[in-house]
């Protein structure tokens, strides 16, 4: 699937150069929206293992994630730490409320907030930041407002996709690269 971006490319590269929080639903983005419960009632979700490269490089970068989920789930809550995620929300259907709560953690505005998406519930946040994105196969709404479209289905890797695309339009990817090379490598 070709990618979406929704403005000409001036303008997508000054609105990506301003990113300095990046913030994302979890069921359908970083999983495919399928939640497995046992008869046990023990949940278990699939994540990629792209998403923690994507992570790592983010933090290398210097650019924070956060997560906000309209469910509770603890897989979610392990994920969240194994990425080295600070703030994860869950359980909140209110998502503009923690959008404010993590503009003033990280002292940013919207206009420097990218959020990726897929459904009715994050459709409020969307409309507030300066880089909605969503996923191939969100809701219709949720497309209509995004200015990117993965090329990544929700579970296929969206947040190494989009830390990427962020990274390489500033300039930065190659050199936060280079870094882990270095240190890790």
């Amino acid at each position: 699937m070709q990618q979406k971006i929704i403005m000409n490319q001036n303008k997508f590269q000054n609105v990506i150069n301003k990113i300095k929080l990046l913030v994302s639903d979890v069921d359908g983005v970083l999983t495919d929206g399928k939640i497995l419960i046992s008869s046990t009632s023990e949940e278990s979700k699939f994540f990629n293992v792209e998403d923690g490269t994507g992570a790592a490089i983010a933090r290398y970068a210097g650019l924070p994630i956060a997560l906000i989920s309209g469910r509770y789930s603890k897989s979610t809550s392990i994920r969240a730490k194994e990425l080295q995620i600070d703030h994860c929300y869950q359980d909140t259907l209110n998502k503009t409320k923690v959008l404010h709560e993590l503009m003033e953690i990280y002292s940013v505005s919207y206009d420097e907030i990218a959020y990726i998406g897929d459904s009715l519930v994050d459709i409020p946040v969307m409309e507030l930041v300066a880089l909605p994105i969503t996923v191939p196969n969100a809701h219709e709404m949720n497309k209509k407002i995004a200015l990117y479209t993965t090329t990544k289905y929700g579970g296929e890797g969206v947040l190494f996709e989009v830390v990427e695309k962020i990274l390489i339009y500033q300039n930065k990817y190659h050199s936060v690269l280079d870094k882990m090379k270095k240190d890790k490598f």
